[in-house]
């Protein structure tokens, strides 16, 4: 079974109202117990089509790793901005996860002119948005950002593994796994986990 790709319909309708650089942004890490949450910002350019770019959760990691470098070499610009653990526990997970986006946007050279969105719209934005629930499955732009994040994170959650094997974070990428549980119940929480988050017990986490 194919899986549904990105289309570029909402950004071109977007340019079609005069904004030539439309960014799509979009955040990974949100739901992990360790590890900090990512955002992307990506300005494409409309004449340069990335074959294949699609919700990073349906894209498996190689092909990830391939759409990334094509995704940036058709970009105009784009960032990826991280917001670590001990500040998401100061700002909560939700706060967080605006702020790293709002850092991405605002990193582009140039700023863009319009900004789409998944899910939420960012505080503090220069320009005009758009929050679209799905948008990383049904426009390219944020799709695109939503590839560059999860490479960017899983790359920085294979290096907090090199520090610190014990979690097996090059595995599960700080997500809540029985693997991660297991070893946060046998050594505690390392330097990298989010106090702020309650981890469920691993019976719990097996009964669902």
């Amino acid at each position: 079974m194919a899986r549904p790709r990105a289309s570029r319909t909402v950004e071109n309708a977007i340019r079609r109202l005069g904004y030539c650089h439309v960014a799509g942004v979009d955040e990974v890490g949100r739901g992990c117990l360790a590890g900090p949450v990512v955002a992307a910002a990506v300005v494409l350019r409309p004449d340069c089509y990335v074959p294949g770019v699609a919700d990073s959760k349906v894209v498996p990691p190689a092909e990830r790793e391939r759409l990334a470098r094509a995704i940036e070499r058709a970009a105009i610009a784009w960032h990826v901005a991280v917001v670590e653990p001990s500040e998401i526990d100061r700002l909560n997970i939700h706060r967080a996860s605006l702020e790293a986006m709002r850092r991405a946007v605002m990193a582009l050279v140039p700023l863009p002119g319009f900004v789409l969105v998944d899910g939420f719209r960012i505080p503090g934005l220069l320009m005009p948005q758009r929050a679209l629930a799905g948008a990383d499955r049904r426009c390219t732009a944020v799709a695109a950002a939503s590839i560059l994040a999860k490479v960017a994170r899983d790359r920085l959650m294979c290096e907090l593994h090199a520090r610190d094997p014990r979690y097996g974070f090059d595995r599960h990428k700080g997500y809540c796994t029985p693997e991660h549980l297991e070893a946060v119940s046998r050594y505690g929480y390392s330097e990298v986990h989010r106090r702020s988050f309650r981890p469920p017990t691993l019976f719990d986490t097996i009964a669902d």
